[in-house]
């Protein structure tokens, strides 16, 4: 059996499992995949071991039904413990000549030195750039000659409580997690191109439990946030002002949804099944609508809010907005976005893969093939990718220049 290489997404509604494979020429490729509805999770955190265990083997259990078998996973975190900073470290150069990749380790490891609860743990240090004796905005200073290094990055780091109750999920559901990664990091790699991340670009992943934004200067990632509001909420928001089932406001956001008055294209008829003997009740399209958009504004309004608070501005998006996430798929939600932002917003797919099933070609698969394609780089960048794959050209490699740091940190 060739090398597996499996990415677990676990999503508050449901779980995802992506697993891809090496061809005869060495080419990363998605050869499976299973989806099942996500129990013991809220707001992208465990809540509840037993119960999301057997979410997580039931989504594996059906990627598996292609004949492979799932032994390890690169698992996607989100929620509310999650948080963002930025941080700087500064070495002397080792002998005060040619930078080596000890230096490199070195100066990371400074800059990762910052002061963090006792119940709070580092998941990445992502490089933003480097500075050698004074001269900045280096992205790779690997046998530059020099005193004094300096680099700046980007830390993210998670409740310790939150990343155990993750792993152990994982774990006692017959898997080994080899790494967990920010899911907006995954979602990242799958759905930006390379110019969007050089000219600046905010992705959100819009999922049922969280929205998770993750903004990019200059090629690498200078802001991560997750607001605890989701797709799930909308659903909350028409169950309550309609009196009806979850269940049943779930089926019309996901078939009638949309979230603004002015992408409306057709305002039909929606016919809104009550609860116990009250009578359904036939509603238009428009109506439905203006009790999504005040919440989808509200939550690209607080994502607005907060990248400003950080002291970012929405010019220097040049790429604009990307939205990704199974909340991407209702009607409208670019135009929200633009509406708030002032920028062009699109649908994030993934398109980085090679003979992808059209099928996977959707927005809410952006973090579970992410995954892979981190977990393929760090297989590359270990030098654990199978001898005859080793020499292969790969894709367009995103972060080759953090996954020899981060990829050391194994659960």
């Amino acid at each position: 059996m060739d090398e597996l290489v499996v990415g677990l997404d676990m999503g508050t509604s449901q779980i995802r499992c992506a697993i891809g494979t090496y061809d005869e020429e060495g080419r990363l490729e998605i050869v499976s995949h299973g989806v099942a509805n996500s129990e013991g999770l809220r707001n992208g955190v465990v809540v509840s071991i037993k119960a999301a265990l057997k979410s997580v083997q039931e989504a594996v259990e059906k990627a598996e039904e292609k004949g492979y078998e799932v032994k390890e996973v690169l698992v996607g975190m989100s929620g509310g413990t999650v948080e963002g900073l930025n941080s700087r470290g500064v070495v002397a150069v080792a002998g005060g000549e040619e930078i080596t990749q000890d230096d490199m380790d070195r100066v990371l490891e400074a800059a990762k030195a910052v002061l963090l609860p006792m119940d709070r743990e580092i998941l990445h240090v992502l490089p933003q750039e480097y500075i050698v004796d004074d001269v900045g905005k280096i992205k790779n200073p690997l046998e530059m000659m020099g005193i004094r290094l300096e680099s700046e990055v980007h830390i993210v780091t998670a409740g310790i409580s939150a990343i155990k109750n993750l792993v152990n999920t994982v774990n006692n559901a017959g898997f080994t997690v080899t790494e967990v990664v920010l899911e907006s990091l995954a979602s990242s790699t799958a759905v930006l191109s390379k110019e969007e991340r050089d000219v600046g670009v905010l992705l959100i992943d819009f999922g049922a439990g969280t929205t998770d934004a993750i903004l990019f200067l200059e090629g690498a990632p200078r802001y991560s946030k997750i607001i605890p509001l989701g797709s799930e909420r909308v659903t909350k928001d028409l169950a309550q002002v309609l009196q009806i089932p979850e269940e049943e406001a779930e089926r019309i956001k996901v078939q009638d949804g949309c979230a603004t008055l002015s992408a409306l294209k057709e305002d039909t008829s929606v016919i809104v099944n009550a609860v116990g003997t009250r009578p359904a009740e036939e509603l238009l399209r428009s109506e439905i609508c203006q009790i999504i958009q005040p919440r989808m504004e509200e939550i690209f309004s607080m994502i607005h809010r907060e990248i400003t608070k950080a002291g970012f501005h929405v010019e220097q998006l040049g790429g604009g907005v990307v939205i990704t996430g199974g909340g991407a798929n209702m009607e409208g939600i670019c135009e929200v976005a633009h509406g708030i932002f002032g920028r062009h917003a699109r649908i994030g797919t993934p398109f980085r893969l090679k003979g992808l099933d059209p099928s996977l070609i959707r927005p809410e698969m952006a973090t579970a093939l992410g995954l892979v394609m981190m977990r393929d780089e760090q297989l590359r960048a270990q030098g654990s990718v199978p001898s005859s794959h080793k020499n292969s050209e790969n894709q367009e490699n995103i972060f080759s220049r953090i996954m020899n740091w981060f990829s050391k940190r194994m659960i």
